[in-house]
C-alpha cells in the first residue's frame, strides 16, 4: 500500500504489479494530477514506498516511456510528457466509482421472466450435446437466414403449440424482436416512411421505429386491442400485438383481424405482428397468430426471450416471400448472422421437447402468481379497481378510477423503492390512460407480490393524500 502518489496495489490480484503501477500513473497523468514536465519519484523511492521490488517499478516506468507517457534522459529524472492531460468536458460529471441508489423493495417492472426456474443444468447438457453434434463446417459463416436445423424446429414448434403451418424456408433467425423490427423498418420505411402503431404501445419498439426515422402514426387501443378505424395515411405497415396487446392485454377479435388484413391488402401494406409472450396463456390454448389469415401480408415476429432467457438473444421472423431477398441482403451487410452454437443448442432444446416442458411448467407458475396478484389487490385495495386484458402474460394493467398516475408518481414511488410504470408512459398521445398502472409479476414469487402490493397501497394512499386527490 503506497502513499507517495496515492497508489493502491492489489498484491493478491491477477493483474501483474508492474501493470497496476503503470495504469495508476498513466491515469494520474491523463487526469492532470501529474503535470507535464513534473519529475516522477525515483524507482528506488517508489519501490520502497509501495513495498515492491525495484525491478517491478523499473518495468512500469519502461512501459510509460515506451508509450510516450514519460520521457527520460541520461543523468536526469524521468518526467511526465507534454500534452497528456484530458480535461473534464464541461457539463459532464466525473465518473463515480460508487453510486447512491435507493434500494429496491418492490420491483413491478414488466417483461421479466423468472430466471430462477430456468433449467440451467439441462441447458448446459444441451449446449454440450450441440457442440458434439455440430459439424465443423458450421463454425464458418452459415448464412443470414439462420441455422436450417433451428428453422425447421421452430416451424415444428409453431405447429404443435399454435397450430400454425409454416415453411421453414420462410423463417429467418434474428437477435430478438427489437432486432427484427430494426430490419423490418429498414425494408419498409425506405420507400414508405409512415407506420401505423398501436397507442399505447411498447416504448422500446416505438423508439426503434423513430430512430429509423419512420413517421409513426398512432392508432388508439381499447380493451380488445387496436381499433381498426384507420387514419388516412399512406403507411407501409401496421405494428400490432394481436395475441396479447401490450400494455393493456386484450386479444384482438376476429372481426378486427379481418379488418387489418383488408387494410393491408387495399393499401399494399404489411402487418408487423409482434407475438412477444402469447405462449403464457392461462385459460385455454395460445391464440392463433394473425399470420394464419394471410402469410403474404404479415411479418410475424417471435422471440425466445421470455420462454428461454433474455440474454440468449435469439428471435425469428416469418417473412412473406416477396421480402426474402431484401432481408438476406440487408442482414448480410449488417451483422451477417447469429452465433451458431446457441442456435444449435436451441434446436436441440426444441427437438427434445425440453422447451415445451419448461414452458408448461412456467405457465403453471405464472398463472399461480397472477391469481396471487389479483387476490392481493382485492384484499389490499378492496373494490373500485379493474384489471384489464386476457388471462395471459407476465404483467397486469390495472385501472384505478379518478386517480392520475403521471411521471411524478413514478419517480416518487422509485424514491420509496417501488419500481412501477404507469400505462401513460407507453402512450404516444397522452391523456387517455392516466388512471392505469402496469404491474409486472412474472419474476416475483407470491410472497414478494404480497409484500410489494402492500408497499404500493401505502404509497398510493400517502401520495394522493399529500396531493389532496384522495384514494
Amino acid at each position: 500500500m503506497g502513499n507517495m502518489l496515492g497508489i493502491q496495489l492489489d498484491k493478491a490480484g491477477e493483474m501483474p504489479l508492474r501493470r497496476q503501477i503503470y495504469q495508476a500513473m498513466r491515469d494520474r497523468m491523463l487526469s492532470g494530477l501529474l503535470k507535464a514536465g513534473e519529475p516522477l519519484p525515483s524507482t528506488r523511492e517508489l519501490s520502497a514506498d509501495l513495498q515492491v521490488a525495484r525491478s517491478t517499478v523499473c518495468e512500469a516506468y519502461e512501459m510509460l516511456i515506451a508509450e510516450g507517457f514519460a520521457v527520460s534522459s541520461q543523468g536526469a529524472p524521468t518526467r511526465v510528457a507534454e500534452g497528456l492531460s484530458l480535461e473534464t468536458v464541461p457539463g459532464c460529471p466525473a465518473r463515480r466509482t460508487t453510486e447512491s441508489r435507493q434500494s429496491c423493495k418492490a420491483d413491478f417492472r414488466t417483461g421479466s421472466p423468472d430466471l430462477r426456474h430456468f433449467p440451467r443444468y439441462l441447458w448446459q447438457q444441451t449446449l454440450n450435446r450441440a457442440l458434439d453434434e455440430i459439424k465443423v463446417e458450421k463454425y464458418g459463416y452459415t448464412g443470414a437466414q439462420g441455422l436450417p436445423e433451428l428453422r425447421y424446429e421452430i416451424a415444428a414448434w409453431l405447429f404443435r403449440s399454435r397450430g400454425l403451418i409454416v415453411d421453414a424456408e420462410d423463417i429467418f433467425i434474428t437477435q430478438g424482436a427489437t432486432h427484427a423490427l430494426h430490419l423490418a423498418a429498414d425494408l419498409i420505411c425506405r420507400d414508405r416512411p409512415k407506420i401505423l402503431m398501436e397507442d399505447p404501445c411498447h416504448t422500446g419498439m416505438l423508439r426503434t421505429l423513430m430512430n429509423k426515422e419512420c413517421k409513426v402514426v398512432p392508432v388508439p387501443v381499447d380493451e380488445h386491442g387496436i381499433r381498426t378505424e384507420m387514419p388516412d395515411a399512406d403507411a407501409g405497415a401496421v405494428y400490432v400485438t394481436p395475441s396479447h396487446q401490450f400494455p393493456l392485454g386484450g386479444i384482438l377479435p376476429a372481426s378486427r383481424r379481418a379488418a387489418l388484413i383488408r387494410y393491408a391488402r387495399d393499401h399494399d401494406a404489411y402487418l408487423i405482428e409482434d407475438d412477444y409472450d402469447s405462449e403464457f396463456r392461462y385459460c385455454g390454448e395460445p391464440v392463433t397468430p394473425l399470420h394464419a389469415l394471410d402469410p403474404r401480408r404479415v411479418i410475424y415476429v417471435g422471440t425466445f426471450s421470455k420462454s428461454v432467457y433474455p440474454a440468449l438473444r435469439i428471435g425469428y421472423v416469418i417473412l412473406p416471400q416477396t421480402l426474402h431477398k431484401q432481408w438476406i441482403r440487408l442482414r448480410t451487410h449488417t451483422d451477417v448472422q447469429n452465433p451458431v452454437i446457441e442456435q444449435a443448442a436451441l434446436a436441440v432444446f426444441l427437438r427434445t421437447r425440453k422447451l415445451d416442458r419448461h414452458i408448461k411448467k412456467m405457465r403453471r407458475i405464472y398463472g399461480e402468481r397472477r391469481r396471487a396478484l389479483l387476490a392481493e389487490l382485492e384484499r389490499t385495495f378492496g373494490g373500485g379497481w379493474r384489471a384489464y386484458g386476457d388471462d395471459a402474460g407476465l404483467h397486469l394493467a390495472v385501472e384505478f378510477p379518478n386517480l392520475c398516475f403521471d411521471d411524478a408518481f413514478r419517480k416518487s414511488a422509485a424514491e420509496r423503492g417501488i419500481l412501477i410504470t404507469p400505462v401513460e408512459y407507453h402512450c404516444i398521445d397522452k391523456g387517455r390512460h392516466r388512471d392505469k398502472l402496469l404491474i409486472g409479476y412474472g419474476h416475483l414469487d407470491p410472497d414478494e407480490i404480497r409484500s410489494g402490493i402492500g408497499l404500493l397501497y401505502e404509497h398510493v394512499r400517502d401520495y394522493f393524500r399529500q396531493e389532496k386527490k384522495g384514494l
